[in-house]
């Protein structure tokens, strides 16, 4: 069932963040153009047309990243909090599932947001002579790897996929802070959006607080002490470490909201 949902809610976005990659494809070919013919024009006319241009790729790029931001409330909120709620909550698919497919959507939109803005500022930069130098440097960049020893290039490996596992549950952990401060704010009577702008702010106030709380007392302890700075290890080794160890943190961090999310929604959503 999780995969129904998931197709669903792939269905209802891509309705609006397709054609905002469109736009945003249209916007930098035409930057592209108006950087190479426009800008540089004896024609005042071209040229304020080039920045016109220019502009509403800014705007585009603005635009594609909000709306992958908004669009991860908007459906939330809208689904299950909202009249749209007493339908879902009749299906036969758990709390979890809902959660889930709603949390894994918004990060893929996030990652295909990040690659479209990458891909669209290529075009942009695009010149004559770019798309050999890009070549030359991904060759480069393989024939590097090849030469690596199989200790270094293991480890190379997985440092990037370290870094790809951060960032994903970092977007993870993202949306479900803001799941978790709209669900208990809508288990309130009244004024539920205001209770839920204020859920969000305490959320970040106890979690500042609690890690700095923590943080004290680590040090008081003298842990950190015994932990690191008796502690010599390769550089690698180091970055493997400082990289478990975010992950890790992400994931506490993450599981502290999804079990608030869950909780509300399960024992106090109130959709009057």
């Amino acid at each position: 069932m999780l995969r129904k949902l998931i197709k669903h809610e792939f269905r209802a976005t891509a309705r609006i963040m397709l054609p905002m990659y469109l736009v945003l494809l249209i916007t930098a070919v035409g930057s592209n153009l108006a950087g190479r013919e426009m800008l540089d024009s004896r024609f005042d006319a071209l040229n304020v047309l080039g920045v016109l241009v220019v502009m509403a790729f800014g705007f585009a790029v603005f635009g594609a990243l909000v709306m992958s931001f908004v669009l991860m409330i908007q459906r939330f909120y809208k689904n299950l909090l909202q009249d749209e709620g007493y339908l879902m909550f009749t299906l036969p698919v758990s709390v979890h599932q809902h959660i889930w497919a709603k949390v894994i959507v918004s990060a893929v939109w996030f990652i295909a947001t990040v690659l479209a803005v990458i891909g669209a500022s290529l075009i942009v930069a695009y010149q004559g002579g770019f798309l050999r130098e890009f070549l030359d440097f991904l060759r480069f960049f393989l024939e590097g790897f090849r030469k690596l020893k199989i200790s270094e290039a293991l480890n190379g490996t997985a440092v990037l996929a370290e870094l790809a596992i951060l960032m994903f549950l970092c977007l993870v952990a993202f949306s479900l802070q803001f799941y978790a401060a709209l669900a208990a704010g809508h288990s309130q009577a009244s004024h539920k959006m205001i209770w839920s702008v204020v859920c969000f702010f305490g959320f970040q106030f106890v979690l500042q607080f609690g890690g700095s709380m923590l943080m004290i007392g680590l040090n008081k302890l003298n842990l950190f002490d015994s932990l690191f700075f008796h502690w010599d290890p390769k550089p690698i080794v180091a970055i493997h470490v400082a990289l478990l160890m975010s992950i890790g943190f992400t994931v506490l961090y993450g599981a502290i909201f999804y079990a608030v999310t869950v909780f509300c929604l399960k024992k106090h959503l109130n959709l009057e």
